[in-house]
């Protein structure tokens, strides 16, 4: 959320919420959702829990707000990089390279984003399901544009840009799990190289 614009005031409250979102996402990605409450939340921020449930309403709301932060900020970035400067493969290189930045600067972001956009642990109401799948579809669908512009352009064979979309972002999510298990021996980083030459030139010898 930007603060252009704001008054004194209002600055003041953005920075107390994300404060508090700052330190939800860190317990949260240390004990899990339902080993956290309200209290600990306000506490460990040094807020009074009063403070805390003007800005949110419980627990789930909490990290309703915080996972949709999240998110449109992952995707935010990753929208920057397919809109950027230069042909499709270019664009292709800067998604997949804005995905090591984003994932390797905020382990604790990707952890609670893989765990609900994979569903492995979602862990709250009904409801934040569709929102985040909106905002990741949202950037699935850029993705998907920049094929079809290859695709015009005979840079890519004629196939169905969406699933292309689809594959490269499976692809890079796999080396991005495989990064969470090892980070020293499976660096998504060192791997970016890899994930776009195999995708785009495949593994056969000729």
């Amino acid at each position: 959320m930007r603060d252009n614009g704001l008054s004194r005031r209002e600055r003041e409250k953005l920075r107390h919420r994300n404060e508090m979102l700052k330190v939800a996402l860190e317990l949260f990605s240390e004990k899990g959702y339902h080993n956290v409450s309200m209290h600990e939340v306000a506490g460990r921020a040094e807020f009074a829990i009063g403070t805390l449930y003007k800005f949110f309403k419980n627990k789930e709301d909490l990290y309703r707000s915080l996972m949709l932060t999240l998110a449109e900020s992952y995707h935010q970035l990753l929208v920057e990089a397919l809109n950027s400067d230069g042909g499709v493969l270019i664009r292709l290189k800067n998604y997949v390279d804005a995905k090591a930045k984003v994932f390797t600067d905020n382990v604790s972001m990707v952890r609670l984003y893989f765990a609900e956009t994979r569903g492995a642990s979602f862990n709250i109401k009904a409801g934040l399901d569709s929102e985040l799948r909106e905002v990741y579809e949202n950037s699935l669908q850029l993705l998907a544009s920049t094929f079809e512009t290859g695709i015009r352009e005979g840079v890519f064979r004629k196939m169905d840009p969406y699933y292309l979309a689809v594959a490269l972002d499976g692809l890079t999510n796999a080396f991005l799990f495989c990064w969470l298990e090892d980070p020293e021996g499976h660096s998504y980083e060192k791997n970016a190289p890899v994930i776009l030459d195999g995708f785009l030139h495949g593994v056969l010898s000729q």
